[in-house]
């Protein structure tokens, strides 16, 4: 857990140190907007448990400053506030490896807080920009929702019947979220196009939880549950030029 907050706090003063040290040319532009995308998400527990990506929505605010161009490089800080729906789905393996009808989701819902160095190549004006996002991330789980089928394939273990699953962890069923809130690192790459009518964006992101949804106590049943996470998002970003100096 220490190693996990040192590597949290370095992505956030990384990030906040672009903000507040300017040693190029200075810049102080606004651009605010709305993003948009798909995440796809995986838990990482230990013990195991097998899983598909579980697709959900990412949507939200955005909010840019840039702070200074340093040797043609741009760089700003990047803040947003999005709804973002993680969670697992898992691929249900009976425990003599046979596929079986079972289906299983979990749907977490969370408010999602990155807070990002953004440093970027190209124009800055009008034409096209790559860029580089890196930074913390904070979230917290407004709601945590189970889905299962009507088919529920069991068998009996020490006289009890259990699900019938490939490696016997069963323990996460009808079992609610016990942390709720999340942080971690994300990173990803971009592109941009500015106009004279605002940025449109793309970029793609990795997202490694540094937390556990459920508690890691050597008494609990998983050591690790963390949120692994691709995400593809879209935003829109308009210039508010009374915030030049």
């Amino acid at each position: 857990m220490l190693k996990a907050t040192h590597i949290f706090c370095f992505g956030f003063f990384f990030a906040v140190n672009c903000l507040f040290a300017q040693v190029g040319d200075q810049r102080s532009q606004w651009s605010l907007g709305l993003n948009g995308g798909v995440s796809l998400n995986k838990i990482l527990f230990t013990p195991n448990i097998r899983q598909f990506y579980q697709i959900g929505p990412v949507a939200g605010l955005t909010a840019r400053y840039t702070s200074e161009k340093y040797y043609g490089l741009i760089c700003a800080i990047q803040i947003e506030t999005n709804y973002w729906r993680a969670g697992w789905k898992e691929d249900i393996v009976s425990s003599n490896a046979l596929t079986l009808p079972d289906t299983y989701q979990r749907k977490i819902d969370y408010i999602q807080v990155p807070i990002m160095a953004s440093l970027g190549l190209g124009e800055e004006q009008r034409g096209f920009k790559g860029f580089l996002l890196a930074g913390p991330q904070l979230s917290y789980a407004l709601r945590d929702e189970e889905l299962r089928s009507s088919t529920w394939t069991t068998h009996k273990v020490n006289g009890e019947l259990q699900p019938n699953r490939a490696n016997g962890v069963v323990a996460q069923y009808g079992k609610s979220i016990e942390n709720h809130l999340d942080y971690g690192i994300v990173g990803g790459l971009g592109a941009e196009f500015t106009t004279g009518i605002g940025h449109f964006i793309v970029d793609a992101r990795y997202y490694y939880g540094l937390s556990d949804i459920f508690h890691n106590a050597k008494k609990d049943p998983f050591a690790k549950s963390a949120n692994n996470t691709l995400m593809l998002k879209f935003t829109y970003l308009l210039d508010f030029p009374w915030r030049k100096k």
